[in-house]
């Protein structure tokens, strides 16, 4: 199977949260062909959440878990470590109160 370029599945993923009124935006952006990505959820509130995308062991699947989650400084942090640790890392930011990321639905969830 033949995996997207993090700019591909970046920018269809932008175009995704548009089509469904969820404001996104890069806040970094990564190695346009390998990048790993990371989707922070600001729930407008005070409170985000981060979320990574990891294979699972047991399936060879990948799944997107929670990364780090509180108040949306200490969101900020843990991302701010993680891009300092991995420079091509992308990450796109969505502000929506009420929660939505679309990371679960089909297209998104895997490769």
């Amino acid at each position: 199977m033949t995996r997207l370029t993090a700019e591909f599945w970046v920018q269809a993923y932008l175009r995704r949260l548009s089509l469904a009124d969820i404001p996104a935006y890069v806040t970094a952006k990564g190695d346009a062909t390998a990048g790993a990505v990371m989707v922070k959820l600001a729930m407008l509130d005070g409170q985000a959440r981060a979320f990574e995308r990891r294979t699972d062991l047991m399936s060879g699947g990948r799944q997107w878990i929670t990364y780090a989650e509180g108040p949306e400084p200490e969101v900020d942090a843990a991302l701010s470590r993680a891009r300092a640790r991995d420079p091509d890392l992308w990450i796109v930011e969505i502000e929506d109160r009420q929660g939505r990321t679309l990371l679960d639905e089909p297209g998104l969830s895997a490769d």
